[in-house]
């Protein structure tokens, strides 16, 4: 071999040999980095709507935080005061995971705020009622005409009322609509400042057992579903958190369904009520965990539609671009 063809040989050597280096240098700090991101703690937001929930039993047991720590989470938990807090809250970050009642979900959803409905919690249809003094002279929704309603704007007893007066030929411009939240409403029910109020648990069942309200009848039955609700970026980034968190509330609502007894004293604890009172409550939650079903997403539509033609909502809504039943499908399959 010739000095010049040695040299050239050698020039190689070191050139695959700093090229190798190289490689194991950065296959290094790729593992190194992709150990970092491995050990990373992600934040799942999930927010308690108002009134009594799953999501205080899914807090307080515990339970999630096993789940979550397989999939390298941890939860923050918040509680807000009703479905327009919520939609809030996603759309600045500070929730990642909710349930919204069908008022502000459809309200959220005309807006394009950015969340998907990703399972359902109760068909809802003894969630809401409007409530008259026994002696107010206000038989059934028909004799509401020009008086005062208190209910919180925006939610699924907004969207209730405003179905009711509809079923007797009434608007929203036929009342006076006062806007107050569920605790604010009940108050100023029981000192008159309202004729009638629009309203959910825990103070509906509270005032007719104290005998202070009558509840005024539907002509026809009206569903308000309860969805589970996921930010949609949050959904998009980590689907093993979500998976985590629903697997989390399943196993609580079988709990919850197979110990009512103590589900209602832990509520009775967390919220200084009777436990009786919780007990009644209970018989009208109508607890599911299912995919949002076709019967479901119609009755969604329906009320999207209502709120539109009735310009509670200013777009109109196809509910179903809205769905992703993928997440609770998964964990319902054990996958």
């Amino acid at each position: 071999m010739t000095k010049r063809n040695g040299i050239w040989v050698f020039g190689v050597l070191i050139a695959l040999v700093l090229v190798g280096g190289g490689w194991v240098w950065l296959a290094a700090a790729d593992e190194t980095a992709e150990s970092a991101n491995a050990k990373e703690t992600v934040t799942v937001n999930l927010a308690i709507n108002s009134g009594l929930s799953t999501f205080n039993i899914l807090k307080e047991q515990g339970k999630l935080d096993n789940l979550l720590d397989k999939v390298n989470a941890k939860a923050v938990w918040s509680e807000v005061a009703g479905g327009p807090a919520v939609l809030e809250a996603l759309t600045a970050k500070r929730a990642d995971l909710s349930f919204l009642g069908d008022g502000a979900a459809l309200q959220g959803q005309a807006a394009g705020l950015p969340f998907v409905n990703i399972g359902l919690l109760s068909e809802g249809s003894r969630l809401n009622s409007v409530l008259a003094k026994p002696d107010s002279g206000i038989p059934d929704i028909g004799s509401l005409k020009g008086k005062k309603i208190g209910v919180p704007k925006g939610t699924t007893s907004h969207v209730y009322l405003a179905k009711l007066l509809a079923q007797y030929g009434l608007k929203e411009s036929d009342v006076s609509i006062i806007n107050l939240q569920f605790a604010e409403a009940a108050a100023a029910f029981q000192s008159g400042q309202v004729d009638a109020i629009s309203t959910i648990d825990p103070y509906k069942t509270q005032l007719l057992g104290q005998k202070q309200a009558v509840a005024l009848s539907p002509k026809e039955e009206v569903k308000a579903p309860i969805t589970l609700v996921a930010r949609s970026g949050f959904a998009k980034e980590h689907p093993e958190i979500v998976k985590a968190v629903l697997e989390g509330l399943g196993a609580t609502v079988e709990w919850q369904k197979a110990n009512p007894g103590e589900a209602a004293e832990l509520f009775a604890g967390l919220k200084n009520l009777d436990t009786g009172l919780i007990k009644a409550i209970d018989a009208n939650l109508e607890l599911t965990f299912s995919p949002i079903t076709e019967e479901i997403a119609a009755a969604q539509q329906q009320s999207a539609d209502f709120l539109y033609e009735t310009q509670l909502i200013k777009k109109p809504v196809v509910y179903t671009d809205y769905v992703d039943n993928q997440f609770i499908e998964s964990v319902l399959k054990g996958e």
